[in-house]
């Protein structure tokens, strides 16, 4: 049978989702999670990637095994296993084929900053002092639901087929001190969160213009657009499958 597993991490304490040798992984704990209170080898294949230091509030991973009785207790199993930085939320059986990367229709993200120093938000969020013009960030946002190529804001030297995604929303909503990005799309491409973050921060202290903002999109060149902003501010909030919905919206 296949299943789904919701977690939640803080990303902290780890080198991104994926395995990876002499590094220690969301994925690796899982799955000897997994294998050790399924009493079977489980890998399991997550969403998408998330880099060092980034965290989620919502990640979906699939895997195989016999079927499952009682996935609640499970549930309480695998968070008795787990370390406190991961959490299992659900197990959810889905049809055979499918899959937890290729499936999914939409993926949220956040990234939160905040202006005054903060010692219970270290790792948690972004501490920039300079004073950011919102209004200004939120007008380039609306410049990137113009283009669907982002090349410019993708990792170089990246194995992908296209640099093509479709973005729904992408938002800033100011919260006193706290700043929180918002931003979904049906696909990211390798550090795209962040490069367009560290873009949109030089239009925000008026470093470059909404009209250069468009030029760098427009350019195709990672070395016209700005610093990858800090991982820990970063978080993955959401992800929907159709199946998913059609299931909430039957019960």
């Amino acid at each position: 049978m296949r299943y789904f597993i919701q977690i939640s991490y803080n990303g902290t304490n780890y080198h991104g989702w994926q395995q990876q040798p002499n590094a220690s992984s969301v994925q690796e704990t899982l799955n000897k999670a997994l294998s050790t209170v399924l009493n079977c080898k489980i890998d399991c294949m997550g969403a998408g990637r998330t880099d060092t230091g980034v965290h989620a509030t919502q990640m979906y991973a699939h895997f195989d095994c016999a079927e499952l009785q009682n996935t609640t207790s499970i549930i309480h199993k695998l968070n008795s296993f787990l370390p406190k930085d991961i959490v299992v939320h659900d197990l959810i059986q889905v049809h055979d084929d499918a899959h937890a990367r290729f499936d999914a229709t939409k993926r949220t993200y956040e990234y939160h900053i905040h202006s005054f120093k903060n010692a219970f938000l270290q790792n948690k969020s972004w501490y920039f002092h300079q004073k950011l013009n919102v209004d200004l960030m939120n007008q380039a946002c609306k410049i990137l639901f113009n283009h669907t190529d982002f090349q410019c804001f993708s990792k170089v030297h990246t194995d992908v087929n296209t640099f093509d995604c479709k973005i729904y929303e992408a938002f800033w909503k100011q919260e006193n001190a706290n700043l929180i990005f918002t931003i979904s799309a049906d696909r990211f491409l390798r550090n795209m969160v962040r490069a367009i973050l560290g873009t949109m921060v030089n239009v925000g202290i008026e470093k470059i213009t909404l009209e250069e903002f468009q030029t760098i999109i427009e350019s195709k060149d990672r070395n016209k657009a700005g610093f990858s902003v800090p991982a820990h501010g970063l978080y993955l909030t959401e992800i929907e499958y159709n199946y998913l919905k059609n299931k909430e919206n039957k019960e």
